[in-house]
């Protein structure tokens, strides 16, 4: 069986280095890179399962390198950030990352969050059938099919994930805990900021009025809700 082969690409080697060991530790087939030119170059030779890039690199950086490989796919992406810098984590996310660690970080961490976007990246569930029609929206979840006034939506993987969740579940609150647990593995349970930037960004996407939201409705402290179609 093949290694799940990780990309991480930093312009600190010990870094580099420690990352490699630990994740070769778990299993993982590693590749490195310490600019992201190179970063780009080894994912197109390699096609790796995940990616791991920091932002600030020389050459090129993180920003560019992932603009690049989302032009082409859709492979997780795991940003490293300064832990005082979240206007860069906000950034990353904007432009398709999946998943955010601040420097510094421990391996163990890193290594669980790669596990869980692998997990739920490459998991199964049933085939959904639901299509959700409001009107200037349809959300057909068996086809992953989204279409907006005429227009088809697209949507990242974690996106779909959130969305999914929530639409398949349209009428109930689903709790913080509830929602990244499901999408995210256990271990994010108490990320709630994590969890607002994400809905945060398939409002923009779904909401006819961002700023005045009425298909995903906040409870605070509780979770969200995604409400059902007119006469369901």
């Amino acid at each position: 069986m093949r290694k799940q082969l990780v990309l991480v690409a930093d312009d600190d080697a010990p870094i580099l280095r420690l990352v490699r060991t630990k994740l070769q530790a778990e299993g993982y087939g590693v590749i490195t890179a310490m600019n992201g030119q190179e970063a780009v170059e080894l994912f197109e030779r390699e096609r790796p399962d995940i990616v791991v890039l920091d932002l600030m690199m020389p050459v090129m950086d993180g920003y560019d390198a992932m603009q690049q490989i989302r032009q082409d796919s859709d492979v997780p992406v795991v940003i490293l950030t300064a832990r005082s810098a979240a206007p860069e984590k906000i950034r990353g996310l904007d432009l398709g990352a999946d998943d955010y660690v601040t420097k510094p970080f421990n391996p163990d961490e890193l290594s669980a969050r790669i596990s869980a976007i692998l997990r739920r990246s490459s998991g199964s569930r049933p085939a959904a059938t639901q299509v959700l029609d409001y009107g200037y929206l349809t959300i057909d979840l068996g086809r992953r099919r989204i279409m907006a006034e005429a227009r088809e939506v697209e949507l990242s993987r974690t996106e779909w994930e959130l969305l999914y969740q929530l639409a398949s579940n349209a009428g109930r609150v689903m709790l913080h805990s509830e929602l990244l647990s499901r999408i995210w593995g256990p271990e994010f349970r108490d990320e709630t900021y994590y969890l607002r930037t994400w809905v945060s960004r398939l409002r923009a996407k779904l909401e006819q009025d961002r700023e005045n939201p009425k298909l995903i409705r906040t409870f605070p402290g509780m979770g969200y809700r995604m409400e059902p179609p007119v006469g369901e």
